[in-house]
């Protein structure tokens, strides 16, 4: 690109992350008369991609792997060709961070949610029963990813009491040590501007169960409705999905959201990093233990089940802890054991070409 179209492409994509590491990756591809541009949705197989040149839809049958950790996911940078009908998106610049969770299939596989994420934004809805194991779950892919988290309490208005919910709030920070906990209400627009401080600091994504108040906040974050809200059920305070697909939007205040559908399951996918980071507490004090490889359970000098036994960590923590460590390593397993499986079969295939070109060999010597 010449200086004038370098420039253009800052001023056209600044506003969606790029930045001079993003134009050192893209380097490679300026010869070819590439574009660089951001995904902000990505659906059958094909993709909306901002660009210089605007928004355009472009073909994704070129970066369509078999390995669904590399396909195109909203958040990447892509490298779009300049021109045809269709266009294609030729490949994407490697990711900084991604945001995977495990399929509900039994096939073992991850699945990219978001790409390229500073912040993960838990949004946690007040109007039901705090669900503190599936925050800590939630926050577990968060650390994973890369991305620093934030859980967001939503519907802050419908506990008008301050005692109940600075309890809430403490429950929270309990089970998020080192995450900041942020109180919001869309309604009247409690915490919003500490929320615009926060997105405003690169891309963020929105993550959370249906009914959490992600589109509302949404909307709140853009400061129009752009994505739809449905009024939640009255009976037990979930709403209905009314983001289904994966949408990014550059914010008036800076910075850029990713929205996602309410996620249902959250499963994690080779997360014990993430796991060791939710529940750092825990492991500081398995550092403590009189045995290097103490599982806890009832192991003479376990410094965990003493703090267990003092009152210093709550019980629900760890059996918390122990579920997720449990359900990491049979992900783990899996997905080991796919992989020894797909090293027999190359190796079965090598042998098998190995042979034929042997007995071919022979042929011409007979």
């Amino acid at each position: 690109m010449t200086s004038s179209s370098t420039s253009q492409v800052f001023s056209a994509l600044a506003p969606y992350g790029w930045d001079e590491a993003w134009a050192d990756a893209f380097a490679p591809y300026e010869p070819e008369g590439l574009l660089p541009g951001r995904v902000v949705r990505v659906d059958r197989g094909q993709c909306d991609v901002v660009t210089a040149d605007g928004l355009l839809r472009a073909d994704t049958a070129f970066v369509t792997p078999n390995d669904p950790m590399r396909v195109l996911c909203t958040g990447d940078w892509a490298v779009v060709e300049p021109a045809g009908n269709p266009q294609y998106v030729r490949t994407y610049l490697p990711r900084r961070t991604a945001f995977v969770r495990s399929t509900s299939s039994k096939r073992s596989e991850g699945q990219i949610l978001a790409a390229n994420v500073d912040h993960a934004i838990v949004a946690v809805s007040l109007a039901v029963e705090l669900d503190l194991g599936r925050i800590e779950r939630f926050l577990a892919l968060a650390w994973e990813s890369g991305a620093q988290p934030l859980v967001v309490l939503t519907k802050a208005d419908l506990v008008p009491d301050a005692v109940t919910l600075a309890h809430l709030v403490q429950d929270v920070e309990t089970t998020a040590p080192g995450v900041p906990v942020l109180t919001v209400s869309a309604l009247d627009g409690e915490g919003l501007d500490v929320l615009v401080a926060v997105v405003a600091g690169g891309t963020s994504v929105l993550l959370g169960q249906s009914g959490a108040g992600k589109s509302t906040l949404a909307n709140a974050l853009i400061g129009e409705d752009m994505m739809a809200v449905q009024a939640t059920r009255d009976a037990d305070g979930k709403g209905r999905h009314t983001t289904t697909t994966r949408n990014l939007l550059a914010l008036p205040g800076g910075g850029v959201l990713i929205d996602t559908p309410g996620l249902r399951g959250v499963g994690l996918w080779d997360a014990e990093v993430g796991v060791g980071q939710v529940f750092s507490e825990i492991e500081e004090l398995g550092r403590q233990c009189r045995f290097h490889d103490c599982a806890h359970e009832s192991e003479p000098g376990c410094a965990v089940l003493a703090a267990i036994d003092s009152g210093e960590l709550p019980e629900r923590r760890l059996e918390s802890y122990r579920k997720l460590i449990r359900e990491n390593q049979r992900i783990v397993a899996k997905t080991d054991a796919r992989l020894r499986s797909e090293i027999r079969k190359e190796w079965k295939k090598r042998g098998a070409q190995g042979k034929a070109a042997m007995e071919a060999k022979r042929g011409r010597w007979a």
